[in-house]
């Protein structure tokens, strides 16, 4: 007959199996909690529509995550470099390179700093421009890490790890 240790354990290291099953794995973010990024938004904006890589890196997806606006002012999610302002396909575009490989872009955005500035978390970088994105004001934020797109939420949630603890003793 199992004894209640031997179930806690099976318990135990079924749950962990589980966890490791459907954690989607390590943020970017993740690697460095101690120096979050903030939103680039203000407040905590609704996500409108999510994050969907596509299959394949030329198929359709959606490369970003589309955020409810309330005021249109954008500004840095962490501290970084304007490296590209200008106009992609017929859209505003912003890109800020934050090091260690992660870029991020906004778009519909005017901006208000020029390539080459050096930026830092929360300041503002631009404003959601005219051009319809969403039904409502929104802007599409994107994420890349070493050239590929990845969700930019991870890098705004609550990243701290996932703690069992032991049962309290009867």
């Amino acid at each position: 007959m199992a004894t209640f240790a031997n179930i806690f354990r099976f318990l135990a290291g079924a749950a962990v199996c589980i966890g490791l099953l459907l954690s989607p794995g390590p943020s970017p973010a993740s690697s460095n909690p101690e120096a979050p990024w903030s939103w680039p938004l203000d407040g905590t904006p609704p996500a409108l529509r999510h994050f969907d890589r596509p299959p394949e890196p030329w198929m359709a997806g959606h490369r970003g995550v589309d955020l409810g606006a309330s005021d249109g002012v954008v500004l840095s999610p962490a501290e970084g470099v304007v490296v590209f302002v200008g106009t992609v396909v017929d859209r505003p575009v912003l890109t800020l390179d934050h090091g260690g490989g992660l870029l991020s872009s906004f778009e519909p955005v005017t901006a208000s700093v020029a390539e080459g500035d050096t930026v830092v978390a929360g300041q503002e970088v631009g404003r959601i421009s005219t051009e319809p994105h969403c039904p409502s004001l929104c802007v599409h934020w994107g994420v890349r890490e070493h050239g590929e797109y990845v969700n930019p939420l991870p890098f705004v949630s609550d990243r701290r790890p996932s703690v069992l603890l032991p049962l309290a003793d009867p």
